[in-house]
């Protein structure tokens, strides 16, 4: 089903072809999620990766991912949004490694509603639905088109009236969103009821920094012009065939969130060869 859904690159084709995804992650405390986010990002296949993060992050990532653009928040948190006016961004990424200041859910909250207004759907994880799910009237908040990414602490912190699939479904179609509930069998749920069970993955994935790595995917997968579905299914998949591979090449125990990012085109390379 993955296989019939991936896009090709034409020939005659450039950067700006391909989409532009801007990363709102990490803070003084935790730079590496905007590194593991970042750098799956810009092997997802988009275009343009753009990070906006404290200065000690955005020196991580140089680093490791030099092909990145910057732009930096000043502190040691995000407590200032960056310019949508003047870029034109096809998607948004952010949580991973936020944090949760009082500043920092004042600018989640308005660069939520910039996004609304200039219609550029986001992948949120992590902190942001953390900072979602203590502030009132947050569906109204979240830009229609977006991909919610919870794992079932998080859910349950959004959705403490109950978590059934039931529940989940009516969620995604009062706010048009799509929901990836990870875990076991991580499972897809769309504006339109459908639920998708994905069927990749590996006990040695439960790690500190592997959702950082499905962010940072997904949202290129969005900016990249896949369908919010789309991009969520093959985000899960790839992300977990990753996970497969390395788990028998060196066990569920000896390898890292970092090491997902490098094995990401096994996933590619297999939906590509149907």
């Amino acid at each position: 089903m993955l296989s019939a859904l991936v896009k090709w690159r034409e020939d005659d084709s450039h950067k700006g072809d391909y989409g532009h995804l801007l990363i709102v992650a990490g803070c003084e405390r935790m730079p590496g999620a905007a590194v593991l986010a970042t750098g799956a990002a810009l092997k997802s296949g988009c275009g343009l990766v753009s990070l906006h993060s404290t200065s000690r992050a955005l020196q991580a990532v140089v680093n490791n991912y030099p092909s990145a653009m910057l732009s930096e928040n000043p502190g040691n948190y995000f407590s200032v949004i960056p310019d949508l006016d003047s870029r034109t961004f096809s998607a948004i990424a952010v949580g991973p490694g936020l944090g949760k200041e009082p500043e920092t859910r004042k600018a989640l909250v308005e660069l939520l509603k910039k996004a609304r207004e200039k219609e550029i759907p986001a992948v949120l994880d992590a902190d942001a639905l953390n900072i979602l799910s203590e502030t009132d009237g947050w569906q109204e908040l979240v830009p229609a088109g977006s991909i919610l990414t919870p794992h079932l602490g998080e859910l349950k912190r959004l959705m403490p009236d109950g978590i059934s699939d039931e529940a989940i479904s009516r969620l995604c179609g009062h706010t048009g969103c799509v929901l990836v509930r990870k875990g076991y069998r991580t499972k897809v749920f769309t504006p339109s009821g459908e639920c998708l069970v994905n069927t990749t993955g590996t006990p040695g994935m439960a790690k500190g920094g592997s959702g950082d790595v499905l962010t940072g995917l997904t949202g290129g997968l969005l900016a990249r012009g896949y369908s919010p579905a789309d991009a969520a299914a093959i985000g899960v998949w790839i992300h977990g065939c990753a996970g497969d591979f390395l788990t028998e090449r060196f066990t569920a125990e000896a390898y890292s969130s970092r090491d997902l990012i490098d094995y990401l085109w096994k996933g590619f390379e297999l939906l590509y060869k149907g």
